[in-house]
């Protein structure tokens, strides 16, 4: 069975990767940038294609003689909060693998949405694929377009098309080659954490998530969502679990949300004087202030993913990033 892999150079997609090759699947990856590429030229056991999700007729020759899409690829940017090349990656791409697979006739497409484009819920009460979305109060493009792709998603495949979708929540672990979420831990190592805002989010392995989008192939129902999480955590809980594992000093310092925003603000500010992306703006501090908690009850049943602790998550993205050279990078 052959698999058009898209995403293959981040985090979840790298990982997807060597997943699908300990079973055996054969992959045709997609990769935009001929550098990412480059990394696995000298490969046998992948078919490298060169494209761009958003040329729908590179997708359809991509596409041609795979039995399954896995789309992992994303424009994950929260910097400007809108923008045009969100929706040509995020909404137009999906639709170009959507149609690509039609084409195809393809038995199977695994999306890859992010827990944000569903409700959020407290430890108490975490969020679940039913849970009324609530990302509009932030005004992000990421959020927004991730949601408005799924929906496309859903609706085709209550039209007959074998696809669902997986929403991973905030992934941790190796192979983070263009440090994403793996910049939360490198920040802790490095100090840049003065303190921690009042919200937290949910937490998994990327292993897992792997795992599960691959077991995906041949499990799940085609037209639902399925989450890939694991660890609820407030951002205390989880800078503290950070600073123990590697070996240097939490952060101590509680940020009320009123500082938070201001400090975005003020990121806000910077960004539209100067162009440069923030480090936080204003929107981004508001989502820092808010609980986002969900469960994988329903990916843990249906797909069979994994629970690795999150200690070992973190263990492994730090071990990965100090035997590839990334603690001595500014």
């Amino acid at each position: 069975m052959t698999v058009f892999l898209t995403g293959t150079s981040g985090l979840l997609g790298s990982n997807v990767l060597i997943e699908l090759l300990k079973r055996n699947y054969t992959v045709k990856a997609l990769f935009r940038d001929k550098n990412d590429a480059r990394r696995h030229q000298h490969r046998k056991d992948i078919e490298i294609f060169l494209g761009d999700i958003t040329d729908a007729n590179a997708m359809k020759k991509g596409v041609q003689g795979c039995d399954v899409i896995i789309h992992a690829a994303a424009d994950t940017g929260l910097w400007p909060a809108r923008s045009p090349e969100y929706v040509a990656t995020n909404v137009q791409g999906t639709i170009n693998l959507i149609e690509a697979g039609k084409k195809a006739d393809i038995k199977r497409m695994v999306s890859v949405s992010t827990a944000n484009a569903l409700g959020f819920g407290t430890k108490e009460q975490p969020g679940d694929e039913t849970t009324p979305p609530k990302f509009k109060q932030y005004g992000l493009g990421y959020m927004e377009t991730k949601h408005l792709a799924q929906e496309m998603m859903l609706k085709e495949a209550k039209n007959g098309f074998p696809g669902l979708v997986v929403n991973p929540t905030f992934m941790i672990g190796p192979n983070d080659h263009k440090p994403s979420s793996g910049q939360m831990v490198l920040a802790v190592y490095q100090g840049k954490v003065p303190g921690y805002p009042t919200g937290g989010k949910n937490y998994v392995y990327v292993g897992d998530a792997a795992t599960a989008i691959v077991n995906a192939i041949e499990m799940g129902n085609p037209g639902e969502c399925y989450i890939l999480g694991n660890e609820n955590l407030t951002y205390q809980e989880a800078f503290t679990k950070i600073a123990n594992i590697i070996g240097v000093k939490p952060p101590q310092l509680a940020i009320p949300p009123l500082l938070t925003k201001a400090f975005g603000g003020l990121g806000t500010f910077y960004g539209n004087l100067t162009g440069a992306a923030p480090k936080v703006s204003y929107k981004m501090a508001r989502v820092s202030c808010d609980g986002h908690y969900f469960t994988a009850a329903k990916a843990v049943r249906d797909l069979n993913m994994p629970q690795t602790p999150i200690d070992t998550a973190i263990s492994e993205c730090f071990t990965w990033f100090k035997e590839n050279g990334y603690l001595d990078r500014k």
